[in-house]
């Protein structure tokens, strides 16, 4: 395992599940880099895209990419149907959703209880 190191710099998170993420990934060190790339999901008859896709996380040793969901279970039906779409046209890309409980969890494993207790009942992500 190589040595724990802070990410060179620090991009402004959409929300604060994504720095809490972050800093477990450079605890590790494991390299990664916050929404770099856009997928295309539609288009208008012009073929301009009116939906996209952006990814939160990109591992680039493990050709990952991470998006992270605080959403309550019924209200992640969008979010599912993105995650369908890009299976559907791009196949080659992997990519993994992480729920509000997989990162509860996942805090808990890594020692954050104080920040793994603010997922619990918060309102849900736009």
């Amino acid at each position: 395992m190589s040595e724990p190191q802070a990410h060179p710099v620090r991009p402004r998170f959409s929300h604060p599940i994504e720095e809490t993420f972050a800093r477990i990934l450079d605890y590790y060190g494991v390299e990664w880099q916050y929404e770099p790339r856009s997928f295309a999901l539609e288009w208008d008859a012009q073929g301009n895209v009116t939906v996209a896709f952006t990814p939160d996380f990109y591992l680039p040793q493990q050709d990952l990419y991470i998006e992270l969901t605080t959403l309550r279970p019924q209200l992640i039906r969008i979010k599912n149907r993105k995650m369908r779409r890009m299976a559907e046209l791009y196949p080659e890309v992997n990519i993994k959703l992480l729920k509000r409980q997989d990162l509860r969890d996942m805090m808990v494993k890594f020692g954050l209880d104080e920040e793994a207790s603010l997922l619990i009942g918060t309102d849900a992500q736009t």
